[in-house]
């Protein structure tokens, strides 16, 4: 047995400690870079820059919107009154005034001639509805989101905008 000291091993092939660069950086670098590209990206895009480039044109529609701005054209329903499905003792009703805005001054005529329709539907729809659903502002928000519905339905080839209330009394 030969009684050989052992000289510690010394990797040749592993480089030195101080030549590793940090990963930090290139990782740090490497989600920068499509964040900072994104974000100039949609800036060109937000601006305008960036579809001119590409050959995109803004629509007629667009165009038309931005240099003629037009007014809102209203309708006025007449007062309608109704009782609500609640309680068989104690009646309760429901005052409802109410104006409709519509897209073109065309459609006013339109709407008149389909204005027995349109209270029909309102009326059926307020007679189902109870007390407690018209309380607070959901209430009123969901009302007026179920009559836009049913003006849209009822005056079909009419665009209508927006339901507007001009009274609204729950009695």
């Amino acid at each position: 047995m030969s009684s050989k000291k052992k000289e510690p091993e010394t990797n040749a092939d592993a480089p030195d400690a101080a030549a590793i660069p940090p990963r930090k950086g290139k990782k740090l670098l490497l989600m920068l870079v499509p964040v900072v590209l994104c974000g100039v990206a949609g800036g060109l895009w937000f601006s305008g820059i960036l579809p001119s480039l590409l050959g995109m044109k803004p629509t007629e529609h667009a165009e038309a919107g931005l240099t003629k701005p037009t007014l809102p054209i209203f309708v006025d329903l007449p007062d309608m009154i109704t009782n609500l499905n609640g309680n068989a003792r104690k009646p309760v009703y429901l005052k409802l005034g109410a104006r409709i805005e519509v897209a073109h001054a065309e459609d006013v005529e339109r709407v008149k001639a389909s204005m027995p329709r349109l209270q029909d539907m309102f009326q059926t729809y307020m007679r189902e509805m109870r007390p407690e659903e018209l309380r607070g502002s959901a209430g009123t928000h969901r009302l007026r989101g179920e009559l836009l519905a049913r003006a849209g339905l009822a005056l079909a080839p009419v665009h209508v905008l927006d339901v507007l209330f001009v009274e609204l009394l729950v009695q």
